[in-house]
């Protein structure tokens, strides 16, 4: 990999170069501890809908973001963009044109069924926390590597890549006492326009980051107990 005045490129067709990796080994009653300690904490993670329009420590965002960029991809190839938006009319028009996807969507494109198994959770197509929350991280999937000079790089593994991210992204917000929602309104194409960017870029998520409104509320859901996700074999 080369990279220069902070601009990234592949490493297509260099040779294997193997570094030594020696982390010094957690003990086992420290690992044991650590585990339970996350595990605890991970749990107390919930999907927010009503932010405080308090702002948040954009180190910690920024912090959160790097964690993300961390993430194992498709042969290295760190397929994604993380887009911070703080400006307030940037927002404001991300939100007016998500909102005129989701009254197309709630008004029967997402079919009955779908609606049905969003009801629990007490959505519809307004989308407050998309103004009101302080910042909004909007992530894009690389399809393909582009150069300045028109050269393309096939991405493999896209989609799993920049799932991935997200899910350690989630993770680190909610670790540095932050809040955070994934919202996809669909279709999302006018996220690229309002944020200008390259055509090898599609819109996965838009991430609201913020503090709980004091009158936040969260559905009473239950989550699957831990021998009904996991199979030893």
């Amino acid at each position: 990999m080369s990279v220069t005045k902070n601009k990234w490129t592949p490493t297509h067709g260099d040779p294997y170069r193997p570094v030594p990796y020696r982390p010094d080994r957690m003990q086992g009653a420290e690992s044991l501890a650590r585990a339970a300690e996350l595990r605890a904490r991970m749990d107390e993670r919930r999907t927010v809908r009503r932010f405080s329009t308090d702002p948040v420590p954009e180190q910690a965002v920024k912090d959160a973001i790097a964690c993300a960029a961390t993430a194992p991809s498709g042969a290295h190839q760190q397929p994604w963009t993380f887009v911070l938006v703080k400006d307030a009319e940037v927002r404001r028009r991300i939100r007016q044109a998500a909102e005129e996807e989701e009254q197309v969507s709630y008004d029967g494109r997402l079919g009955e069924e779908w609606l049905a198994a969003l009801r629990p959770l007490g959505t519809d197509e307004v989308k407050p926390h998309l103004t009101d929350a302080p910042a909004l991280i909007v992530v894009f999937q690389q399809r393909h590597w582009l150069g300045e000079d028109g050269t393309k790089r096939k991405h493999y593994y896209v989609d799993e890549s920049v799932g991935i991210a997200v899910g350690m992204l989630l993770s680190a917000l909610h670790l540095s006492g932050l809040a955070a929602l994934i919202h996809t309104p669909s279709p999302m194409r006018f996220l690229s326009e309002v944020l200008g960017r390259p055509a090898n870029e599609k819109a996965f998520a838009v991430i609201p980051v913020g503090y709980p409104a004091d009158d936040c509320v969260v559905p009473d859901l239950v989550r699957k107990t831990l021998d009904q996700v996991m199979v030893e074999v």
